[in-house]
């Protein structure tokens, strides 16, 4: 008799309750992450009467490939040019909402007398909201085209971002044990300087080579190197003592920035579906109901402060921002939850051995809980604005106003942040790849060599030279490349700049001398530094002669910049290139929503004039997108068909009104069919009536009952389907099929 491997069955049981719950959650409109985590409950040993999983060691293996592709999901989401455009109300909320959360969980967990790695830990936890419960409670409520989701889904960026430091700088005090300042100023250092070194090899390198093999990219074998790219990445990663998560989430970025981005990210969302509910119920399986039980009171202590935490700290920081009352309010009561990285922080925890066994299912039960009461608080966000603002006292809001309007109508670029843009980055950059050189010639060249040629003299200012050679045109972008944007800027602005010029130039020497001495450090052993020291100024002095005349090493960096750039901006162009025709922007406090019309609607077959819709809702239409017809600024006479695309400017109030119209479903016209309110009915014209003297066609009476004339009756003769044409006349009996409610209203 032929048996299946251990893992296979529990995978099998695993797949078959997930299945169950999920379509149970969909079923009752619950967050498919819910029933994961019920259906892991249900598999674990805390359940004797269904059927546990045995293989617990191999399902944690799968959990970990799991996080994995999740955070190579969120990546190709991510992009890090998302970052910079997210803007400061986006930075400042974000960061503004980690913060307190941080604090008030360690402080919570110390006031409870738990250790300062629990306590940390839970302030890890609570501090970062779910995007995948926001995004579908927005998808269910219909409100992503309201003017304060784009800022929320910015906290998000900004909040991912984090959450993936968090995950390196509690990695390194969970192995450290201590809090130390120095430590985590060291860890967070060594973080950012690998996430611009790969971003900047990523973007030159990345690109080039997909567009080499863009010929061989079916979907399976977009598939596998995508695959194989994040594993990679992920190797990369631990080799220089990240966490996994880590590179999977650089290498989803980083593939987010190509013009291949959104076409990894569909085929592999079925792949990380599946590994992400393996997670997911691995999460749910190390729920023990003896500990919620026991910390019941803890688990809605938890709750509270993190529904009422986020409410407050992420409202206040969009205030800070600049952004309205109301705005910030609305934002606030959308990330008053915690999810998917919560858990990953609390599997971090568990997996290091240095949090509690009870930290765990706190955190899923806290998650649990604020899942169901996230979509409350975004539908409830508008009255409980209008109820906090009938409670503010006027000069407060008068003061907010004008605060608003400074914030926004600020203009112009301060000294610091005209230096940066100019300078600032393009000095970080270079500076951080000529450090990248120097620690990969003396780490991995010179052992190498080394190993090869013994006993040689002059190996170490050989492979020093050879490195500063390689490092040249990046020394000369630090001491002497030009700015970029200068033709952009006004006289004053330029005037400003070379005003400057002084104290610029003196920073960049000092920053080129502090790389080349560190270069030159790398490679100096005992005997080298006393026995050479004269040799070495007159290489430091050399190189910076050369540098500065060099006819090589601006042209090369020139042509090295120019290909970042393009791959940089590749993404962009492509999209251009397909949707370069749509419009842009709608004015003042107005957004651009698009709408897929319902075969249902009201409107389908009808012109934009018969529509009504700007007569009736205030809304624009910007354009009608048919497959692949767009119809941009369409006429009065053009039709809308089932299932077009249609570009609408308007208010929040005003789309989320013509909503309900445009993306009727046939599930809402069957409840309003249970009360009918169509039939056939009479009314007698009287010469006082506004019908008489007047054709069918043109009297309006079709349209006042939304219906049919189907017959009259005029000095006993019976007229059955009268022509358009025919008058009508006062003590006419007409006979119509329509609206019931409007034939009885026109009857009064």
């Amino acid at each position: 008799m032929l048996h299946i491997p251990v893992l296979i069955q529990d995978l099998g049981f695993i797949l078959i309750t997930a299945a169950i719950v999920t379509l149970i959650c969909k079923y009752l409109k619950q967050p498919v992450v819910l029933g994961y985590l019920i259906a892991g409950f249900l598999v674990s040993p805390h359940v004797p009467f269904i059927f546990t999983v045995s293989d617990t060691e191999s399902i944690k293996v799968w959990a970990e490939i799991g996080v994995i592709f999740l955070l190579f999901g969120l990546g190709l989401e991510f992009s890090f040019k998302k970052l910079a455009k997210v803007g400061k109300s986006a930075t400042i909320a974000g960061l503004s909402e980690i913060g307190f959360m941080l604090g008030a969980g360690y402080l919570t967990g110390q006031m409870l007398g738990w250790s300062k790695m629990d306590s940390l830990f839970l302030g890890g936890i609570l501090s970062v909201s779910s995007t995948t419960i926001i995004v579908r409670a927005f998808d269910e409520l219909g409100m992503k085209g309201r003017n304060f989701v784009s800022l929320v889904f910015g906290i998000l960026i900004v909040e991912d971002l984090v959450a993936i430091l968090l995950l390196v700088l509690l990695s390194s005090v969970a192995a450290t044990q201590s809090l130390s300042g120095t430590e985590l100023f060291s860890t967070s250092s060594r973080l950012i300087f690998f996430m611009v070194l790969w971003f900047l090899l990523g973007i030159y390198v990345l690109p080039i080579f997909l567009r080499k093999v863009e010929r061989f990219l079916s979907d399976e074998t977009t598939l596998i190197v995508s695959i194989g790219l994040c594993l990679l990445m992920v190797m990369i990663a631990t080799n220089v003592g990240f966490s996994p998560a880590l590179g999977a989430f650089v290498m989803g970025s980083l593939l987010a920035e190509t013009k291949y981005g959104h076409r990894i990210e569909g085929i592999l969302i079925p792949v990380r579906d599946l590994f992400a509910a393996v997670f997911f119920v691995s999460v749910g399986m190390m729920i023990d109901p003896k500990v919620l039980y026991d910390y019941f009171g803890v688990i809605m202590l938890m709750t509270a402060i993190t529904i009422v935490g986020k409410l407050i700290s992420s409202s206040v920081g969009a205030l800070i921002s600049g952004r309205s009352l109301k705005t910030s309010v609305q934002a606030g009561m959308s990330l008053a939850q915690i999810g998917e990285f919560s858990f990953i922080i609390a599997t971090l925890g568990v997996t290091l051995k240095v949090t509690s066994d009870f930290l765990y299912p706190i955190a899923v039960a806290v998650s649990a809980v604020t899942t169901f009461t996230t979509p409350y608080m975004i539908k409830y966000c508008d009255p409980i604005y209008s109820w906090l603002e009938n409670r503010i006292p006027k000069t407060l809001k008068d003061q907010l106003a004008r605060y608003e309007t400074a914030m926004s109508t600020s203009s112009g670029k301060n000294v610091f942040e005209l230096i940066w843009n100019e300078y600032g980055m393009k000095i970080f950059l270079n500076s951080v790849v000529v450090i990248a050189i120097g620690f990969a010639m003396s780490k991995l060249a010179l052992p190498r060599v080394s190993s090869e040629i013994e006993n040689y003299p002059w190996l170490n200012f050989l492979i020093g030279l050879v490195t500063l050679t390689i490092s040249a045109p990046f020394l000369w972008a630090i001491l002497f490349g030009r700015p970029s944007h200068t033709s952009t800027y006004s006289p004053e602005t330029v005037i400003q700049l070379k005003r400057l010029q002084f104290g610029i130039i003196l920073v960049r020497l000092l920053i080129g001398t502090a790389l080349i001495g560190f270069i030159v450090s790398r490679f100096s052993t005992e005997k080298f530094s006393t026995s050479h020291s004269v040799a070495v100024i007159v290489i430091i002095a050399l190189v910076i002669i050369g540098v500065y005349f060099s006819k090589l090493a601006e042209p090369f960096y020139q042509a090295v910049e120019k290909k970042f750039l393009s791959n940089l901006n590749e993404r962009e162009k492509a999209e251009l290139a397909v949707a370069n025709t749509k419009p842009e922007l709608a004015p003042w406090d107005a957004s651009l929503t698009e709408f897929i019309i319902s075969p249902y609607s009201s409107v389908v077959g009808k012109t934009l004039q018969q529509s009504r819709l700007k007569e009736t809702f205030g809304v624009t239409v910007a354009m009608i997108e048919r497959g692949e017809k767009q119809i941009l600024a369409p006429g009065r006479e053009d039709i809308l068909f089932p299932y077009d695309k249609i570009f609408l400017i308007g208010t929040e109030e005003q789309l989320g009104s013509v909503k309900d119209v445009l993306e009727i479903q046939k599930t809402t016209l069957i409840e309003k069919a249970e009360k009918p309110s169509y039939g056939l009915a009479s009314i007698f014209l009287k010469s006082e009536d506004q019908f008489i003297n007047r054709s069918i066609r043109e009297c309006g009476l079709r349209e006042a009952v939304n219906g049919l004339i189907v017959g009259v009756e005029r000095e006993g003769q019976r007229m059955l389907n009268p022509d358009s044409g025919l008058e009508l006349l006062a003590g006419d009996l007409i006979w119509l099929v329509g609206d019931l409610n409007k034939i009885q209203s026109l009857k009064k």
